[in-house]
């Protein structure tokens, strides 16, 4: 009964993250894309008969009907794309909401699974390799199955990401207690992609976690995009947010490359990583505009401009690899499009904050600071060598600062032509507006400047050097933050009882003694969870009872003892009396076959004690888990290894 409460109360906390109320704006995209991946795959099967049919045929009147009917499947293909890059666009939905206009960000939408019936391959599973009733763990099944089935629909927020930590948690020991390196389970696990709707199916674990980890990430970058960028607050959890999504993206790149999913490309992995720091570093240079929007002098106009630039050349290095043609045909235009528009909008901003730096003060009036700021702020236009401008005057530094304007405007008015370009983003009233009213910022600065008779057409303003104070750093998966206990735990310690590892059924051993005083039953024990045979003497009971060195002992009596520690087990025999009953199991790999169990140097047994016990060495049981997950370590276990433990003799026992 307790261990039934225990897991209501694991179960509660784990599902309170989800929603499944939330008919979630994503799951709706979700069903629509896989309606429309099964339309355009119909469409490219008739096409591809319909080709085939009008390279076959020799008929003149049948070449112009099949020729008919492809011009047709083509426009419909043609259509059906276009739908699904809608679809695809349709990034407004997480987008928070601002009195003011905020350059919009991009998430990602979630992967989705089917649910899936754990319980008979499980119960089968546990009762052949396990020797124990799969019925006894129906309960604990159902529980983990309610946990994923929960796990599919997260909460945009931080207890979403805990209930994906937990079910990603699980999985640690699910994977080890049920799914053998050698063989299949039958079970299969099917996801879809988030953006293109095209299932894949896997019967590995590994696969399951790869995906959990990557709603992980869509999710941050979900709460990234939605949190309210007019406030430091919010700025600062969505830096937190975009580096936390860049990480796990990171995660899943290192450790989970081979799962066959087009969400998890390397390419892909990479252009997400570098799209998430972009955003996490536009969300800083935010910052920086905000902190200093009050006061603002020359250092910082000059400062502004190097991370604007900065800004610019980094969503230049997403644009290279959202463009690649591994990636480019799986995520939608309008990314790319706002990644070019953004690029431009920043390269813009750098020459209009450089502007207004130069037209702030005379030169009189430049600080030391300013002076050699000024001096490495221009390069040539390959970004390598400093373009090194001389301003021996105020009217050059006019000249050079008309210059920067009428750059920034050019870029600027650049970026709307192609937000105009892009069917999806001219619908976006929040970019229009940002992208129009920096443009009209710079419109009435450079009409303040041309009142100045004094100004003359003769510079042509260089490239900002680019430059930021920002040290940005991945934030990978903490898994160890938000432990779970193995819902499993009754089949023992996961290191010894798991899928790899083989035993003997169990088997029942009986000892009685006659004599008490001076009769033992002729064993020794050693170690914990669980306590290992350590020797068995020759024509012992122990001997005729059939106990082997190496023997796991998993009952005394009633009492399951799997977890139990040496103190504990050595109580129970000693309990027992003369009439001793235990259940053993005999490891079968090799490893343990091969292995010595033999008392160190220097410890001894009970030959020649009066003593019921005979202690030496300490009690280790480092290996076993505790309940806490960590994913970085691989928990081995050998029950023979060359290390001082607990020994108890039972050779002789007095009463």
């Amino acid at each position: 009964m307790a261990q039934a409460a225990v897991l209501r109360a694991q179960n509660r906390a784990s599902t309170k993250g989800s929603d499944p109320r939330i008919a979630t704006c994503r799951g709706k995209l979700q069903n629509k894309r896989s309606k429309l991946n099964q339309e355009i795959n119909k469409e490219l099967r008739l096409r591809a008969g319909a080709e085939n049919l009008f390279k076959a045929t020799t008929n003149r009147k049948l070449k112009e009907t099949v020729a008919l009917e492809l011009s047709f499947v083509n426009s419909n293909l043609q259509l059906l794309k276009e739908q699904l890059a809608e679809l695809n666009s349709s990034v407004e939905i997480y987008q928070g909401e601002s009195p003011e206009p905020m350059m919009p960000m991009v998430p990602l939408g979630l992967k989705e699974t089917k649910e899936i019936d754990f319980r008979e391959p499980f119960k089968d599973f546990i009762l052949e390799h396990y020797s124990e009733d799969g019925t006894n763990y129906e309960a604990v099944i159902v529980e983990f199955m309610e946990m994923r089935q929960a796990m599919r629909t997260p909460n945009r927020d931080n207890s979403g990401i805990a209930l994906l930590f937990q079910y990603y948690n699980q999985l640690y020991f699910v994977e080890r207690r049920f799914f053998p390196p050698d063989r299949s389970l039958g079970i299969y696990f099917e996801w879809y992609d988030s953006l293109t709707g095209v299932p894949s199916c896997q019967k590995t674990v590994a696969f399951e976690k790869a995906c959990v980890l990557f709603n992980m990430a869509a999710v941050y970058t979900q709460i990234g995009a939605k949190q309210d960028r007019l406030t430091e607050k919010g700025l600062d959890q969505a830096v937190d947010s975009f580096l936390r999504a860049a990480g796990t993206y990171t995660y899943i790149q290192e450790n989970f490359t081979n799962a066959p999913s087009m969400d998890l490309a390397p390419h892909m992995l990479d252009m997400l990583v570098h799209l998430m720091l972009a955003q996490a570093r536009e969300c800083l240079f935010e910052k920086l505009e905000l902190q200093s929007e009050e006061k603002r002098n020359m250092d910082v106009w000059l400062d502004l401009a190097q991370e604007s630039a900065q800004l610019a050349q980094v969503y230049e290095t997403v644009h290279s690899l959202i463009t690649m043609t591994s990636v480019q045909e799986y995520v939608p235009y309008s990314w790319v499009s706002l990644v070019q528009v953004k690029e431009q909008h920043y390269a813009g901003l750098a020459h209009f904050h450089s502007a207004v730096a130069l037209l702030s003060k005379s030169l009189a009036q430049f600080s030391e600071r300013s002076i050699d700021m000024l001096h490495y702020l221009h390069v040539e236009s390959d970004f390598k060598t400093p373009s090194h401008i001389k301003l021996d005057s105020d009217e050059r530094r006019k000249h050079l600062g008309k210059a920067h304007l009428k750059s920034a405007l050019q870029l600027l008015e650049e970026s709307q032509r192609l937000q105009r370009m892009c069917r999806e983003l001219r619908s976006k009233k929040a970019l229009s507006r940002v992208l129009a009213k920096t443009v009209d910022n710079v419109k009435e600065t450079l009409a303040d400047t041309e009142e100045d008779d004094a100004f003359s057409e003769i510079l042509e303003a260089p490239c900002i050097q680019p430059s930021t104070k920002f040290q940005l750093s991945l934030t990978p998966p903490d898994f160890a933050h938000l432990p779970v206990e193995d819902l499993f735990k009754q089949l023992g310690p996961v290191a010894i009882f798991s899928a790899k590892h083989h035993w003997t059924a169990p088997r029942s051993v009986r000892l009685q003694r006659r004599n008490s005083h001076d009769t033992g039953f002729g064993f020794s024990v050693r170690g914990d969870s669980p306590v290992i045979v350590a020797a068995v003497d020759q024509g012992s009971l122990a001997h005729f009872g059939g106990m082997k060195e190496g023997d796991f002992i998993v009952a005394i009596g009633n009492h399951d003892v799997k977890w139990s520690q040496h103190d504990h087990v050595v109580k129970l025999i000693k309990e027992a009396g003369d009439s001793l009953s235990l259940k053993l199991v005999s490891p079968m790999d090799k490893n343990y076959l091969k292995s010595k169990l033999k008392l160190n140097p220097g410890e001894s047994g009970c030959g020649s004690s009066t003593n019921s016990s005979c202690n030496g060495g300490t009690n280790t049981q480092g290996d076993s888990p505790n309940g806490s997950v960590n994913t970085h370590r691989k928990l081995t276990w050998n029950p023979f290894k060359k290390h001082r433990e607990r020994e108890t003799s039972f050779n002789f026992i007095s009463r």
